[in-house]
Parts: structure tokens; sequence; C-alpha cells
């Protein structure tokens, strides 16, 4: 570990200090000044009763109460979401205390809505369910007497709707008013229709005539299935007997079918129908009136809706969070972490709170030395929350190691923007960008999960925009086509090879010379973007460019580590690993990155340039020598076998250095004696020697592998950028070009609007969002693989503190979901 006195200054290289506290709070206060901690959400508490059943602990009956409360908030929500009520502007700084307000006033007030709640539901479904029972009975008299008109008495002058069922040939010829003739009208669900009519059809033989005709009109009542509108059918049946009346019965009641009793005589159903429409009227008011009562009910309960959401939920919590303490006979025993910057602040709040408060008990805590494990804090604000994000995904840190997040800040963006530069495509994604962070307050509350995470990553979005806006400068780059922001190029191309001095230089089968000694100013001349050798040209450069960046990436990730090895004084690591991993990465992909760059700056004119590659594989196939053809610079043999023999020692000096040099250091020590109810991932592990050599021969050969496979790893650099530009121009040349070799110009008009469309939907969906979240991707993978693999040891656990404000803010998330 570092010294005993550390720096406690906050800042986001390293996690914060935190100390280890034991709080005695008075029993009678607890409850108020846990509340307090939960505001400050400083405090990380440590369960001291892990041998304790959760339902054997002090607070359980509060925390099932609190559980019944929010059940019928719950219900409270679900009321009003069901009404259709617009939302309350939501207040993203609303804070609800308890004041005169005690839980048990809040509990009796949810209690006496819920109780009228629950009167006006019920007194709304009885009137419902007589009004449906009203509607299906005034259907069935009007299809009755519909049908009575239209049969004329003989049963032969059937509608589409009318069935023929049975094979009685004297029931056709009966009049619907003799007394041996029996009719039976009801409502049946539309989807049971022919179900029901094929089961009467079975059960009585055929011996029957069937009519349906179909409501127009949805009932109120909703399917049970699916919650949909629900259609229905009303049926008339005509049978003789009373004893098929009753199979008929029996069968409607078996598929949900509703029978209503309905007069022969057409005098009586008039006079039925108006008494029908007449009770419909009364029923009709006094819903309406129940309803919009129900909804005044329901509208002053959205007032306050949320306030009791959050008290309840804060409750809830703040007996979770005694459930961890000791309960002594007139105070509690509370432990747990806190950022040591923040003890004296922490003490002098809520001293001030229980002034407010006018309790004169004040509350002790005192720092105490602990075995545990530290955990990590890392503060974070809007801009930082995100890359903090993206090195969490990969593991939390170590306390107090290096967090990998603030290189993250520049790195990120930065191999994003190779791989995706392009001036306008930058231009497009900062814009996006940008709007999203102006209008950041307003765009908050979108309840969307793909755009939710789009806007926790707004500022990653952005850089990633502003760093391709500048690599597309540097391919020069524009949608694929080239920019000459100083002036013409500088080059000729002369099919004879001659310039005036008499001078040439080859580029692909063409000669060219600069014809004025100078060159471009800043990225690549736009007479590259096009030569016809342009694809080779621009392969060669980004491929040596990607080695190069990913050597120097992963060199600085390897330096990185040495402030880790001194922050923790081990100079076992910083000699045992740190100086042999550096060796060993310089004097191979050190030395390359270097041959690149010297070959790069070298004027090889009438000479041929030596295979950088080939250099590589004789620099190992053999060792000290090289061809006169293949040569860089002199001595470079003698160099080279240097560099091959350092790295050569640099594998068994990583291997055996540090296993020995711990076994030494730990040889006298006692065995751990630890006396904590400590959880078991949390507690110090005693050194052994043979795990120790096993991680460090598995470590030495990763790194040794790596080496190849993590240089190799960073030329996605180099396809993807291809990729890209090779995309965007093939985009370009597809359509835009085509909407200009129109030679009519009304057609050329047209054409360039409408091929400009379709050219910039392409553009946004393939290479803003698809190429774009490829290179997002492959950019993770380097951070996460290459680069912190080098020094990031990501075995912490993060500080999660009881903090009132997280608990909204999930709470908020949960209602925008249910919403």
């Amino acid at each position: 570990m570092a010294g005993d006195k550390e720096d406690t200054t906050s800042t986001f290289l390293r996690s914060e200090v935190m100390s280890y506290v034991q709080m005695y709070i008075p029993l009678e206060v607890a409850k108020h000044i846990v509340s307090e901690i939960g505001e400050i959400g400083l405090v990380q508490f440590v369960d001291l009763n892990r041998n304790v059943s959760a339902f054997q602990r002090p607070y359980v009956q509060e925390i099932r109460r609190c559980d019944d409360i929010e059940r019928k908030l719950r219900f409270f929500r679900n009321q009003i979401n069901n009404e259709g009520l617009p939302p309350l502007k939501e207040d993203l700084t609303n804070n609800p205390k308890f004041g005169t307000e005690t839980m048990d006033t809040l509990e009796e007030k949810i209690n006496q809505n819920e109780r009228k709640l629950n009167e006006f539901n019920n007194n709304q479904n009885d009137m419902n369910k007589s009004y449906i029972q009203l509607i299906q009975l005034k259907n069935v008299l009007e299809k009755v007497n519909e049908y009575m008109a239209e049969s004329n008495f003989k049963g032969t002058g059937l509608s589409e709707n009318k069935v023929e069922v049975g094979g009685d040939e004297k029931l056709l010829d009966h009049n619907p008013t003799d007394s041996n003739f029996r009719f039976i009208a009801g409502v049946i669900d539309r989807k049971k229709v022919f179900s029901f009519e094929k089961i009467l059809w079975r059960a009585l033989r055929g011996n029957l005539l069937f009519y349906h005709s179909e409501i127009e009109e949805p009932s109120i009542e909703k399917s049970e299935d699916t919650n949909e509108p629900l259609y229905e059918d009303v049926f008339i049946i005509m049978v003789h007997g009373a004893e098929l009346v009753t199979k008929i019965k029996r069968i409607s009641d078996a598929l949900g079918a509703v029978i209503y009793p309905v007069s022969e005589d057409a005098n009586a159903r008039n006079k039925e129908m108006q008494d029908v429409d007449s009770r419909l009227s009364d029923i009709k008011k006094v819903l309406d009136t129940t309803r919009q009562t129900r909804i005044d009910q329901l509208t002053e309960i959205q007032k306050d809706l949320d306030d009791w959401c959050i008290l309840v939920r804060k409750e809830k919590n703040v007996y979770n969070q005694m459930n961890l303490f000791k309960d002594e006979k007139k105070a509690i025993i509370a432990e747990g972490w806190m950022p040591t910057n923040k003890i004296e602040e922490i003490k002098s709040t809520l001293s001030k709170a229980m002034e407010e408060k006018n309790m004169p008990t004040s509350i002790v805590i005192n720092e105490k030395d602990t075995v545990r494990k530290k955990p990590t804090y890392n503060i974070t604000n809007k801009f930082t929350k995100c890359f903090q994000s993206i090195v969490d995904s990969y593991g939390i840190a170590t306390y107090r190691e290096i967090n990998p997040a603030l290189y993250t800040i520049i790195t990120f963006p930065f191999l994003f923007s190779i791989m995706f530069g392009d001036v306008g495509h930058g231009i497009l994604m900062f814009l996006a960008a940008l709007f999203i962070c102006i209008k950041e307050k307003q765009l908050a509350s979108i309840n969307n999960e793909i755009f939710a995470m789009l806007f926790s990553g707004r500022y990653v979005v952005l850089l990633m925009g502003a760093f391709s806006i500048f690599t597309g400068l540097v391919y020069n780059e524009m949608f694929a086509k080239p920019l000459s922001l100083f002036g013409a190029n500088n080059w000729i191309f002369n099919t004879k090879g001659l310039n005036e001095e008499g001078k040439a230089e080859q580029i692909g089968d063409l000669e060219a010379f600069n014809k004025n000694g100078r060159v471009y100013p800043f990225g690549m001349d736009p007479v590259w973007l096009d030569a016809e050798n342009k694809l080779i040209f621009m392969n060669s450069y980004k491929m040596k460019m990607s080695v190069v960046i990913g050597v120097i990436h992963m060199l600085f990730g390897t330096i990185v580590s040495l402030f880790n090895h001194l922050h923790f004084r081990s100079p076992i690591n910083l000699f045992g690993v740190f100086i042999p991993e550096l060796l060993f990465m310089s004097s191979i992909f050190g030395y390359l990155t270097f041959a690149i760059i010297y070959k790069w700056c070298t004027d090889w004119t009438g000479s041929n340039a030596p295979s950088l590659l080939n250099m590589l594989i004789n620099m190992f196939l053999s060792p000290g020598k090289v061809e006169d053809d293949e040569k860089l610079y002199n001595g470079q043999g003698t160099v080279q076998l240097i560099l091959l023999l350092l790295a050569l020692v640099c594998v068994p000096w990583l291997l055996l250095v540090r296993p020995f040099a711990l076994k030494s250091k730990h040889k006298n020590d006692p065995p751990l004696d630890i006396k904590e109810d400590i959880e078991e991932e949390l507690a110090p592990k005693p050194f052994s020697f043979s795990d120790e050599f096993i991680n460090r021969g598995v470590g030495t050969i990763e790194y040794c592998l790596s080496g190849i496979s993590h240089t190799a790893s960073y030329l996605r650099l180099w396809a993807l950028s291809l990729a890209h530009g090779q995309l965007s121009e093939v985009l370009w040349n597809m359509l835009l070009d085509m909407a200009f070799g129109f030679e009519n110009f009304v057609v050329r008009t047209i054409a360039i609007f409408l091929i400009f469309a379709a050219w910039f939907g392409l553009t946004i969906a393939i290479l803003l969002l698809m190429e774009g979240l490829s290179a997002f991707l492959h950019a993770l993978r380097l951070h996460w693989v290459e680069f912190n693999s080098k020094f990031f040891e990501g075995a912490g656990y993060k500080f999660t503190p009881f903090s009132f404000r997280k608990i909204i803010k999930r709470l908020r998330e949960e209602n925008r979901n249910n919403n």
C-alpha cells in the first residue's frame, strides 16, 4: 500500500481515499440520523448481521408495512394510467421530506383514498354491468323485430345471416307464434358464433332454425384474453319443445352466451324497448357522474402520488439500512465506508440537522482499522460519467490504482476517428451530439431505451464527431471527395517522367514531379485522392500509421503501470514486471515503429525501399545479418541482434523474478488471523508461491504472445478506415454522380433533389449509424483488451453509498416505464 497518510485531494486520476468508520447512534434518533445520511449520500454501510436471517432482523415489520403501502401506490398509478390521465410535468429537483406529516398520517391518508377509490370502482363496475345488459337487451329487441318483420311467419324468407339447419320439414312450415314453437334470443362473442352453431346442430340433431346478426358497435366490456374491444352478435334460435330449450340454455352458458327473455308480441317488445331506452338514459347519467367523480379523485391523488412514492421508498430504504446495524440497548452501532476528506463535512451536516430538529443528542463517528478491501469511488460529472462507464463495464479499478477513464476521454474518440475519419460525417455526428447537449434538460425525460443510451453518451459522441473532423482533414476527405484547402496540389504527372531539373519520381504507372518544391501544408495532398494508385498508397500509409499508433498506445499503457508501482511502493513489480515488459515491447515493436518512421523520413528516390515485414522476419530468422538491398541504416544488423537478445532475456526475467522475490518477502509472515466477520471475497488472501508462479507463467506467455496479436489487432484501424472511405466513395459515385449525368435541366434538377435525399438517408443509416457503431465497438475493444491489459488490474468493487438521490432516480425511471 501507499504510505500511512495519503493525499486526500479529489482527482479523476485515482479513486478517492476511503476510511472505514464506526458510528454510535442513539436509538431514539437513529431513524433521523440514517435519513440524513441518505440525503448526504456518501456512506456505504457494511452488514454487521450477515449471520442473521432476513426474516429475523429487527425492522422486518416496518419494511412489510412499506411494501403494503407501495402496493397501494402502484394500484393508484395503474388506475391513473387506465383512465388515461395526462402525466404531470416531472420536477427533477423534487425531493420531499417528512415534515409535520409522519408515516402514520401518510398511511392513513393513502388508506382513505384507497377506500374511496375502491368504492367508486365497485359502484362503476356494478353500473357498467347493468349498462352492458341493457345495451345487449336493446340490440336483441331490435334484431328480433327485424327478423320478425322479414320472416313473414313461414320460416322460408331467411336472409343471408339466417341459417336453415335440420331435417324436420314440418319445422319450416310452422308459424313462429305457434304455441309449440319456442324461440330463444341472446348475445354471444362474435368469435364463438360458428362454434355455437355447430354445437347446437349436433346437440339438437338439426332440429332448429338459427339466425345471427352482427352488432356494429363494440361492447364497452373488453375481451378477457386480449384486452381488445369485444364485438358481439345477436342470435335467434327457433325450436320445438321445452326440452330442447333447456339444452340450448346449457350450451349457451358453456360458451358464455347471454340469453334474454323476449316477448313474442310486437307491442310488448316495443313497450319494453321504450323502457330500456329510458333506463339506459338514467344509467348513462349516473355513469358519467360517477366517472367524473372518480377522475377528480384520481387527479387529486396524482398531484401527490410522486411525493408519496418517494417518501415511502425513503422510509423503506432507511429500515433496510438499519437492519445492517448492531442493535444495542440504548444505541445502534453502524460501520461502513466514507471518503476520508468528507468525514468532517458529514459530521458537521449531521450535527446541524440534529440541531434543526431540536435533538441535542449527538452521534460518535470514529475511524477504525480493518483488513477489508476498500471500495473504489471515482467522482464523475455529466461529462466524465460515460467515459467512466466505458471503463467500469470492463472492470472496476482496484482501490487507488490509476483510472483509465482519464486517458479514455482523449484516446477513445481519437481511435474512433481514425476508423471514421471524414470531415462531412464528422460534422453531421458533431452537430447531432451538440444539439442533444444543448437541449439535454428537455430531452432528459424521453422514455426510450435506445435514445437513453445515446443521451447518456452524448459527450462521447460529441468528441467522436470533433476528432473525426480532424482526422478527416488529415485524410483530406469530405464525403469521399478531396478538399483543396491550401490551393492547387504541388505535383504534376508527366508521362515522360522528367521535370525541369531532369528529376522524376515513380507513382504507380506514371511519373510525377513537384513543380514548386514544397509539400502540402496539412493533411494528404489532394492529388493522391485522384490518382489511379490511390488505394495502394492509402493502404500502405494507413497500415503503417495503425501500427505506429498501436505501439505508442500500448507503450503508453505500459508506462502508466510504472506510476501504479510507484504509488503502491512495490519495487518487486517495478523491477520484476514493468522493466522487462517495457524492454520486451520496445526492443521488438518499438523498434518496428522506429523503422516505419525512419523509412518515412528517408528519400528513397533512385533506389528501392526495403520491406519492413521482411526486416522483422529476418530479425528472428537471421539474427545480426541484413542484406544490402534490405538495409535501412548502417549497423542495422548489430542493433537488431542486441534488441533480439534483450527481448529473449526479458522472458525468464518476467517469469522468475517476481515469484521468487515475493517468496523471499513473505517467508517469515505469520498466518493470517482475521477476527472480523468479513465476506470471503473482501478478505485478504495469504501468499501462495505455487499460485503466484502459475499466474506469473500464464502472464508471461500472455504478454509475450499478445505483443504480436495486440499489435496486429490495431490493424483494424486501417481496415475500418479503408472500408469507411470505400463505402462513402461508392455511395457518392452510384448516386450523386448519376444525378449530375442528366442533360435535360428540369430532369437533372428533379433527379438531384430525389437522389440527394436517397444519398443523405443512406449516409445516415449506413455510414453514420452502422459504420459508426462498428467503429465504436472496435475502439471499445482496443481500450479494453490492448490498452487496459498493460496496467489495469480491475480487481476492485464499486463504492455504493446509501443515497436518496440515486433511490429517487431509480424510482422515477420505474414510474416512466410504467406510464
